[in-house]
């Protein structure tokens, strides 16, 4: 079993989801905050995928002397990122001589490759926890099948608020396996006038970095889409970040926010879907 360094935490979570915690010998604080029971293992901490380079980082680990020392200490065989990282980034460790696999999956296919991937790299049977992946997205398709496509609601998902930005590529599988319709085109940026002549049913909101924290109330008002009928209605919720932009099987709690959001009457509600007071 390969020794991992991840830089990011969708890679934590997969290999959680595997068994495989143990294969890890460094991680980002990004992964201690997605799964805390991490932090009594006292792995070493790197910068993310994003902003590792050769520079001390002291936020995150101030005993080290650096990244990169930090990193060749933890001795790993592989050092696993994904989506979002820099090129600069990955150029600092692949000059240190440590093999890297960079992931940038866009679809929910792509990450059950990913999984495939690193189930390999650490001697596990990636099959079951894709199956169970597949099975549940296909259960919740299957409370709405008997909805039309027209009746199905439209839902604009975000993924950032400046620039306005449409959740991924696998966020709009997510959003139809919920019985719904994505608004606009997946990963690209919008304008707030575009949202609103649109005139969706459901905003869901789950900002990069923000966890669950996004200001609903605010957003609405600076946007001055308080008369919007979503806004009206109630229809607006913020979504925790890891659960959607996080390609790993926590997708499913994306899922299951997403469908309780979009079908109220269908699905229960989920305890982390927060909405609009």
């Amino acid at each position: 079993m390969a020794r991992i360094a991840s830089l990011q935490p969708s890679i934590t979570l997969t290999l959680a989801a595997l068994d495989r915690l143990d294969s890890l010998c460094a991680v980002t604080k990004y992964c201690i905050a997605a799964l805390p029971a991490l932090a009594a293992r006292n792995l070493p901490i790197l910068s993310d995928s994003w902003s590792f380079d050769r520079a001390p980082d002291r936020t995150s680990n101030p005993a080290s002397g650096g990244n990169l020392e930090t990193l060749l200490a933890a001795r790993p065989d592989l050092v696993v990122a994904s989506v979002p990282y820099r090129m600069e980034s990955l150029a600092a460790i692949l000059k240190s001589g440590l093999p890297v696999l960079a992931l940038a999956p866009h679809s929910l296919a792509d990450v059950y490759a990913d999984i495939r991937l690193l189930a390999a790299h650490v001697a596990a049977d990636p099959e079951p926890l894709i199956a169970h992946m597949q099975q549940t997205i296909d259960c919740t398709g299957a409370r709405t099948a008997h909805i039309t496509p027209e009746s199905k609601p439209l839902v604009y998902c975000e993924e950032w608020g400046k620039p306005l930005i449409h959740s991924q590529h696998w966020v709009a599988e997510l959003v139809e396996a919920a019985g719904a319709r994505f608004l606009g085109t997946p990963g690209a940026q919008t304008t707030p006038e575009a949202i609103a002549a649109a005139d969706p049913d459901v905003l869901l909101f789950a900002w990069c970095g923000a966890g669950d924290r996004v200001p609903l109330a605010r957003v609405i008002a600076q946007r001055g889409w308080q008369s919007l009928r979503v806004a009206r209605d109630r229809r607006v919720h913020s979504i925790p970040d890891e659960f959607l932009n996080t390609p790993a099987p926590t997708l499913l709690e994306g899922l299951a926010c997403i469908a309780a959001a979009a079908h109220p009457q269908l699905h229960p509600p989920h305890p982390r879907l927060i909405t609009l007071a």
